[in-house]
């Protein structure tokens, strides 16, 4: 089992319990309730199920729906769970009891989660279906690569006003993300901490396009505010072309639907090796990244 394994189907699932409260405990409230599988087709059910915990764990004895972060189903959480937070009880609505049952359950019947095949049959076995498999491999993806980031960028045969951007954006590693903070003259005041950066909390760093304004501003290259806008300046680089097309100060474009640049919601600066300097997302810092770290490759830009 590796914790990409886990935070993909969590991904999935529950979008990481997001809009809920983690307690130091592991307990997520509001609790989190699926639909009720009563074969109505809501939420794509079309099955009836029977209740089994008589609403113990989905607040319902009228029928069942999956529940907690990893969205258990009362029924497997009874032969399943596990306690994680060592409390001693088993709760599906604990984000540690939830994590260390869909451990327990997808390395079930001595699966070994390194082979691809047993990776597929477990995934499966949590949910049979072909899209909701292809989902979760992708979450794993980026998960995975993520977990790679860090170690140094090689500039040595980098020169000139390539040179200055790469070094401008590295000195800026470990600065925190800040939903629109960051200009031409640094880190500045923006939000934290929730995508849509709704919490109302002031810190001071950078997004992705205000760290890549600063970069390029040290060269007197004035960009747009917003990554989709950024994607206009400079010769354009296709996404077909893939990452080998990209040249250390090149931007690189992430887009919800690549190919169309108004779907582009994110920016880095791709600093060589598969490698980009990049303010991710909220609860990170600016980092040295695979480009791999990111979903939907929408190519890049070069300015230099």
């Amino acid at each position: 089992m590796r914790w990409p394994i886990l935070a993909g189907i969590v991904k999935v699932e529950s979008n990481h319990a997001a809009g809920r409260t983690i307690a130091n405990n592991g307990d997520v409230s509001p609790r989190i309730y699926g639909v009720l599988l009563n074969g109505s087709g809501a939420g794509g059910n079309t099955t009836v199920f029977t209740d089994t915990d008589d609403g113990r764990w989905d607040g319902t004895a009228t029928g069942e729906r999956a529940v907690g972060p990893f969205q258990f189903m009362p029924a497997t959480w009874q032969s399943t769970g596990q306690d994680g937070n060592r409390d001693g009880a088993r709760d599906p609505h604990n984000a540690d009891d939830a994590a260390l049952g869909a451990a327990a359950y997808l390395c079930g019947r001595g699966r070994n989660l390194t082979q691809t095949g047993q990776l597929r049959a477990a995934i499966l076995q949590y949910n049979r279906s072909t899209e909701y498999l292809t989902n979760v491999r992708r979450w794993i993806d980026q998960y995975t690569a993520a977990a790679r980031a860090g170690g140094n960028a090689d500039l040595s045969k980098v020169t000139g006003r390539v040179r200055t951007v790469l070094q401008a954006a590295l000195s800026q590693r470990g600065v925190p993300y800040s939903w629109g903070g960051g200009n031409a003259s640094g880190p500045s005041k923006g939000i934290c901490c929730s995508p849509s950066g709704k919490s109302g909390t002031s810190i001071t760093g950078f997004d992705c396009s205000g760290l890549t304004t600063y970069a390029f501003a040290r060269v007197g290259i004035r960009l747009p505010r917003t990554a989709a806008a950024q994607a206009s300046r400079g010769q354009r680089i296709s996404a077909s072309a893939g990452h080998g097309a990209l040249r250390p100060g090149d931007l690189v474009f992430f887009g919800y639907a690549p190919g169309r640049d108004s779907t582009i919601y994110h920016v880095g600066i791709y600093a060589g090796g598969g490698r980009m300097i990049n303010a991710a997302r909220p609860g990170t810092v600016v980092r040295y990244d695979p480009v791999d770290a990111m979903p939907g490759y929408a190519g890049g830009a070069r300015l230099l």
